[in-house]
């Protein structure tokens, strides 16, 4: 059993694997020299043998030979790199640290008295942690999420969480701490937090968005400007 605290009321099953787990390298097509590639590649096409273009076998031979090339220019310019860890979960903290020193403490003594008091401490001393631990995933979360600032990586979000059908755009959370309701409810609330010095135009034929963009907001005779 691992004494590690499980945040839950049984202990984890350990189990220990001895060995060494080889490296996983791949090669990224961004982290390429393509300046270099270029030359590469121009110096070995110009290397090659002569080759006769007017039949099969002179065919079958040219196109192997560019293949070759362009593996190997693109091989000696995009080197080889270990996959990097995930991101963690949450950043763990000091106060994290004392309050699993403390569970794993209190829970030492009840294994020793075995004595209610000393369960229903350790007990509270479990929902605090579990607590602490659950606050601190969501701050790790929602920092990272104030951390992007360009496309890519807002893109790589939004494919992330439309993997999971039960996340919509509905559970945003307003500032008086109403969840929104609708889609509606929802753009209002962003153009009304990124646009505050917006103002709304009645009657305002839309031209400027495609029509299921208006579609969205509820058509087109009230937009933000």
């Amino acid at each position: 059993m691992s004494r590690e605290p499980s945040l839950l009321d049984h202990r984890h099953i350990l189990f220990t694997l001895r060995g060494s787990v080889p490296a996983l390298l791949i090669r990224n097509p961004r982290g390429t020299n393509w300046g270099s590639f270029q030359d590469s590649l121009r110096d070995k096409l110009e290397r090659g043998p002569e080759m006769s273009m007017e039949d099969e076998a002179g065919l079958r031979l040219a196109v192997h030979w560019i293949q070759q090339a362009l593996f190997t220019a693109y091989e000696e310019n995009c080197p080889l790199k270990p996959i990097k860890n995930g991101r963690k979960s949450l950043k763990w903290t000091s106060e994290l640290e004392s309050l699993r020193r403390e569970v794993g403490r209190l829970f030492n003594r009840c294994r020793v008295d075995n004595k209610p008091c000393s369960w229903e401490l350790y007990r509270e001393a479990q929902r605090t942690y579990r607590k602490e631990v659950r606050k601190a995933s969501k701050e790790t979360w929602r920092t990272f999420c104030s951390s992007i600032n360009d496309l890519p990586r807002s893109a790589r979000l939004h494919r992330a969480l439309s993997r999971d059908p039960k996340t919509r755009l509905g559970s945003l959370v307003a500032p008086t701490g109403e969840h929104m309701q609708s889609k509606g409810e929802t753009l209002d609330l962003l153009l009304a937090t990124h646009f505050p010095d917006s103002i709304v135009a009645e009657g305002v034929t839309c031209r400027c968005l495609p029509c299921h963009m208006c579609g969205l907001m509820g058509g087109c005779g009230d937009h933000y400007l």
